[in-house]
């Protein structure tokens, strides 16, 4: 994919953009993460759409201005985004603290955002699990020991965890004003108010899709995100942890493409 850069509001902020389509697709990323982490679905997704995945501001190797990282603050963020880039009725793709981010970016924008999909969306469990407590130890105290340990207890699949996912994710909290980020954004997540009435209020149709062995977010939080929306659709990915997209790839972007209304030969 190739690396780009924009300014907004003095902050430089990476992306990455592969395809060529006149339909564009933006993937977000979840707390602590990076645009690469999206790197086993791009492939699949490439002949289809232009795909833009930015390294949220605070994250990645974006800019880590000193400021309160609230779901408010990444929604104005995503909004200057997209009219810096000129991105126009996109289908936007959250995970986790991106899918968080992107209901309320969608409940403001309805009549911009072409289709939604929520990935294992935060927003309504307040209480911690040990796999998150694992993955806020990895963040604080990075190191290979740890980390492993938190993607281990993330993807909860027999395949082993790739090593670079294990770098990258140390060498991202070392940066400066990291940690700083990530706690911000915790605690923005955790002061949050209720996501029920931003998730009634969007009209346009959204994908639901849960790993049903998350230990991150566990999966008995869906109904609350299903229920309150008025066109949505969900999937339960058997076998499959807190990011489905890395533990089956596949399986993952056959579900979107049917989704879409598009034919995708695995």
């Amino acid at each position: 994919m190739e690396e780009k850069f924009v300014n907004i509001d003095g902050n430089k902020i990476r992306y990455l953009v592969e395809g060529n389509s006149q339909e564009t697709l933006i993937l977000i990323h979840g707390l602590g993460a990076s645009a690469e982490r999206w790197e086993y679905v791009i492939p699949l997704f490439q002949e289809h759409f232009r795909i833009i995945v930015p390294d949220l501001i605070g994250f990645g190797y974006s800019d880590k201005p000193l400021v309160d990282y609230t779901t408010d603050f990444f929604s104005k963020f995503l909004k200057k985004f997209f009219e810096k880039l000129e991105i126009k009725n996109p289908i936007i793709i959250g995970s986790s603290l991106g899918g968080q981010i992107t209901v309320e970016f969608t409940a403001n924008n309805n009549d911009f955002v072409q289709k939604l999909i929520l990935v294992s969306p935060s927003g309504i469990m307040k209480q911690s699990t040990p796999a998150l407590d694992a993955y806020i130890m990895a963040a604080l105290y990075p190191d290979e020991e740890r980390a492993k340990n938190a993607f281990e207890m993330m993807t909860v699949s027999s395949k082993q965890v790739d090593p670079k996912i294990i770098e990258r994710f140390v060498e991202r909290m070392q940066l400066p004003n990291a940690k700083m980020a990530f706690m911000s954004t915790l605690l923005g997540i955790k002061n949050a108010g209720k996501i029920s009435n931003q998730l009634s209020s969007i009209t346009v149709p959204t994908l639901i899709i849960w790993g049903a062995l998350d230990p991150i977010i566990p999966i008995k939080f869906a109904d609350s995100f299903v229920s309150p929306m008025k066109d949505c659709m969900f999937f339960r990915m058997d076998g499959c942890g807190h990011t489905p997209y890395v533990d089956d790839p596949n399986g993952f972007v056959r579900i979107i493409m049917e989704f879409l209304d598009k034919k995708k030969d695995q």
